[in-house]
């Protein structure tokens, strides 16, 4: 199974790295998606640094069978590009699992999605989402049919194990977890 992971400058150190992590340990191909292939993309924190895999333009939802969105600066500045919002959509549309932490639901926000939805996100963001129509919880994880949110950094271990769980659970048991690593592409 392959995941996309929509990233842009200014992210959330650790909500990328540790379901990034948790994915890949799971034996889960991650590409990371980023405006262009091989930028440089560095966390808000300065303790990540990740060299986008592709580009937003060489990639279809279609070829993906998750999609997860970081929180921090990078969904902010990632809702402003009409590829990566109809990226979004696309996921959304074809009931594939959308799983987003933090400020990551902007995107889903931009993406018009989350009216009626039930959903949370980083406290600022709690708010903004409702006056969208959506339903907020202030839990550390939310699931409503395909998507998968969490709040923030402290609710990373339950937000990871809750994406490769519903993974392995959709996945039947034929994810390749012999994948080789790719060297260098993320330190």
């Amino acid at each position: 199974m392959k995941i996309a992971c929509v990233l842009g400058q200014g992210f959330e150190d650790s909500e990328f790295r540790i379901p990034y992590d948790r994915l890949r340990e799971a034996g889960y191909q991650v590409d990371v998606i980023g405006v262009k292939a091989g930028e440089e993309l560095k966390g808000y924190k300065g303790k990540e640094k990740v060299k986008a895999d592709k580009s937003i333009d060489q990639v279809k939802a279609a070829d993906y069978d998750a999609l997860l969105i970081p929180g921090g600066q990078s969904p902010d500045h990632l809702r402003v590009d009409k590829r990566m919002v109809d990226f979004v959509k696309q996921f959304d549309q074809s009931g594939k699992l959308i799983a987003a932490v933090c400020h990551g639901p902007q995107l889903l926000m931009a993406a018009h999605l989350v009216k009626g939805r039930t959903l949370t996100a980083w406290q600022t963001i709690q708010d903004d989402l409702q006056q969208m129509g959506a339903t907020v919880k202030d839990q550390p994880v939310v699931k409503d049919r395909n998507w998968i949110t969490s709040r923030k950094p402290e609710d990373l271990d339950q937000f990871s194990s809750a994406i490769v769980d519903e993974l392995e659970r959709g996945d039947a048991g034929i994810r390749d977890t012999g994948r080789p690593s790719q060297p260098g592409a993320h330190p």
